[in-house]
């Protein structure tokens, strides 16, 4: 269990922070930018994937310290990205009606797509966001309700 833990966190942050060192160079000199993809749980209590929601608050440090560091010549942010549909999703919420129920627990009704948390980072790259780094973008729909305003204990 504790080899799995840390195989988490280093994929999940490790791999980010050396990547990310890789590419300072060529970022640095083409103006590039920098976003990492991150999690609501890195926010909020994430029982039974805590590994995970561990790495992802570290993911946001990073961003953070990576900003500070590498400014101004780098632009580094992180989009915090909410409930995603992928082909994956029925690994966590099983069918399709699952996942639906679970996306009715978000203010917007469902959860984003994949497409959805792309054209974040596209802006977090652009000039519009000229201005941003540092920052972690929350992609979430709305947020996702603490477990004590849902039905049944906490399941939606």
């Amino acid at each position: 269990r504790a080899r799995t833990h840390a195989k988490i966190i280093e994929l999940n942050l490790t791999a980010q922070l050396l990547l990310a060192r890789a590419f300072y160079g060529p970022l640095r000199e083409s103006g590039g930018t920098l976003t990492f993809i991150g999690s609501v749980g890195a926010v909020r209590p994430s029982p039974g994937t805590a590994a995970y929601a561990a790495a992802k608050a570290g993911l946001e440090s990073l961003t953070a310290s990576l900003a500070a560091e590498w400014a101004p010549e780098v632009r580094v942010n992180c989009v915090r990205a909410g409930m995603v549909r992928t082909d994956r999703s029925d690994l966590h919420f099983g069918d399709e009606g699952g996942l639906a129920a679970a996306g009715h627990t978000v203010p917007l009704g469902r959860p984003a797509e994949p497409r959805e948390i792309g054209e974040a980072c596209v802006f977090l790259a652009s000039d519009a966001a000229s201005y941003i780094t540092g920052a972690c973008l929350p992609v979430h729909g709305g947020g996702e309700p603490p477990a004590y305003l849902l039905p049944e204990g906490g399941r939606p």
